[in-house]
């Protein structure tokens, strides 16, 4: 069985998600759940960045839009917050093409907005792929 990238950063973050769907509940603003998971992540001294932005270039001029992700923990994660009603695949591209602009290998994707915490871990291969995880891992 392979080795999941990151395995003890990635049960902390999902602890803390747990733990702010538990107080929080569904039904806020997704940025409420932004700022309780700041919380955390100065409490626990996790170094991170919010609202970490990437230049995406085109032919060698930088476009003027760019990509915003949510969160970068440890320099090496990248976390993205959703407070929807259910992940879509639109979810997980965002987060590969957020992958794939800044270098990180593996993103959080997780989802305050349903009845419990959904998460997944999105890893970016050196194809550009999604990489494939058993279903019992990625929850």
């Amino acid at each position: 069985m392979p080795t999941l990238l990151y395995k003890k950063e990635i049960f902390q973050l999902v602890g803390f998600c747990m733990e702010i769907h538990s107080e929080l509940g569904k039904g806020h603003d997704e940025v409420l759940y932004k700022d309780a998971l700041v919380v955390d992540l100065k409490a626990n001294a996790i170094p991170f960045s919010r609202e970490q932005h990437y230049e995406v270039s085109y032919k060698g001029v930088v476009l003027p839009h760019h990509y915003r992700a949510d969160f970068v923990a440890w320099s090496k994660i990248l976390v993205e917050a959703k407070a929807v009603e259910r992940l879509t695949d639109a979810h997980v591209k965002q987060v590969l093409n957020y992958l794939a602009i800044s270098k990180l290998k593996l993103g959080l994707l997780v989802n305050f907005g349903s009845d419990s915490l959904d998460w997944k871990r999105v890893v970016l291969t050196k194809d550009g792929a999604p990489a494939e995880e058993p279903p019992d891992l990625r929850r």
